[in-house]
């Protein structure tokens, strides 16, 4: 059986990727940070959260010893970080400053992998932190890639729906499997285990796409020549999937997918062991511990699940400690506009904000999400809430909810493609598409002459308020 074990809910947009080390977890998010978690218990470290990119993180992963966090942005750039202490070590930017969509690390730390929305693949060797090689991969954006289990090769998959294998060393093309994944491929993870049979090398390889598929693939070389054989598709999900991993010991895969469900198969059999539905909206990201039987799942809810496999009665002290103080799954209130809250919902929200004393006079008052929305000043001093500093925090704590709610929840074309963030002043570019106009002017002071939506060339600079735009947002922000 698969149990929740706990729910993660501190980042303020959606979880773009989960990551473990033997001893940490790592979330990254469209809000721009990372966050750490030290396992067991799933407290999260003093350093965390992480920030340092100008957008929002796509990926992130840990260094084979763990002893590194990794992470990449649209903004182009690869921050390398201290596990430990959350410093920043080095970071490497792309050499066309191309928006980095997935990156990787070889099994042995030697290379880092990351691939970018012009097409291209850059490389570069860990130690010395030094550009080896950046090569174009396909016409398409490169959204997944993964080394293989000797870390000689590396997979990438495209927005055009190929599967491409590489050699690492001098970066040439030994196999195209051309529509892997009808509509686009999304993911790609390589399993641990390489078997070698004389002179043929052998691994799996497992690949999501926008066919809401899940295929298995045995990759070989012999010799010179490579080849890719399809072992099983997995049809289990009703919507696109957005992201596979392996367990450590290849048993099992694991996807996430539009349809909000995660998928658990036995690897061999292709066969569906169980089906994980817990979010509110499409999982991002999939992970599994190399140490303990556990799954994270991320989510477009902004909220990361984790998981136990097996045995609930096994559990250890500390996780069932976790379960306890952590592990619930907090109340709907969290992904709930704030003027359909209930009452129970403000109670809750005023205990997680430190504002417990105020429990007795909300209830009395039966302040629900609608009540609250409305509060001000004045009203707040005729509840009876005399102290001049208590209003004070618990305004700032309601205008940071209703900013928080209006960036999260507002419907996807009111944010800007770049930041993810509510639009204030929308500007229409070449492309035709809408974003936010400080954004849109530094991507092109950035030497970023191509569209962030569509990579091809911007014809020109100029920009065109969108004033229809901007109304209904502001109509829609009034509404709220």
């Amino acid at each position: 059986m698969v149990s929740l074990m706990c729910t993660l809910q501190q980042h303020t947009d959606e979880v773009s990727c989960c990551a473990f080390s033997h001893s940490l977890l790592a979330t990254s998010s469209g809000d721009k940070t990372l966050r750490v978690y030290k396992t067991p218990g799933f407290s999260e470290l003093p350093f965390s959260p992480l920030s340092g990119h100008d957008y929002g993180v796509h990926c992130c992963c840990f260094s084979s010893c763990g002893s590194f966090l990794l992470s990449c942005s649209t903004d182009g750039s690869v921050i390398v970080r201290s596990s430990e202490t959350g410093e920043v070590t080095a970071v490497l930017r792309h050499p066309g400053r191309s928006p980095l969509r997935v990156c990787a690390m070889a099994p042995d730390s030697s290379h880092l992998l990351a691939g970018a929305c012009d097409g291209t693949v850059a490389l570069w060797d860990f130690s010395s932190k030094a550009l080896s090689r950046c090569s174009a991969a396909s016409e398409a954006s490169v959204v997944a890639c993964c080394f293989s289990p000797c870390g000689q090769m590396f997979v990438t998959g495209c927005t055009n729906g190929d599967l491409r294998l590489w050699d690492v060393m001098d970066m040439n093309l030994l196999h195209a499997e051309k529509d892997a994944h009808d509509l686009g491929v999304t993911c790609c993870s390589s399993a641990a285990q390489l078997n070698v049979d004389g002179c043929c090398v052998e691994f799996r390889l497992a690949s999501c796409g926008q066919d809401s598929q899940l295929k298995i693939w045995i990759v070989s070389q012999r010799g010179a020549a490579c080849a890719m054989k399809l072992l099983h598709t997995l049809t289990s999900q009703s919507a696109p999937v957005l992201s596979c991993a392996f367990s450590l010991d290849g048993e099992m895969v694991v996807s996430g997918s539009v349809d909000k469900s995660v998928a658990v198969y036995d690897a061999n059999l292709g066969t569906l062991l169980h089906t994980l539905k817990q979010h509110d909206r499409y999982v991002t990201a999939v992970a599994l511990s190399p140490t303990m039987p556990w799954i994270a799942t991320g989510s477009m809810d902004r909220s990361v699940n984790v998981w136990r496999i097996g045995d609930e009665a096994i559990e250890t002290e500390a996780e069932s400690q976790q379960t306890v103080c952590q592990g619930r799954k907090l109340p709907g209130h969290s992904r709930l506009l704030l003027a359909d809250w209930s009452e129970e919902d403000v109670q809750t929200w005023l205990c997680e904000e430190g504002l417990k004393e105020l429990n007795s006079i909300f209830k009395v008052n039966n302040i629900d999400g609608a009540e609250l929305n409305k509060l001000n000043k004045e009203t707040a001093a005729e509840l009876g809430i005399e102290s001049v500093g208590l209003r004070g925090r618990l305004l700032r704590k309601i205008e940071a909810l209703k900013a928080e709610q209006n960036g999260s929840e507002a419907p996807d074309e009111f944010l800007c493609p770049i930041t993810r963030e509510l639009m204030k002043d929308p500007v229409i570019a070449a492309d035709g598409y809408s974003y936010e106009r400080e954004s849109i002017e530094s991507w092109i002071r950035g030497k970023n002459k191509t569209s962030p939506m569509t990579n091809l060339p911007l014809q020109t600079s100029m920009l065109t308020p969108n004033r229809s735009l901007k109304m209904a947002i502001t109509r829609w922000k009034s509404s709220q």
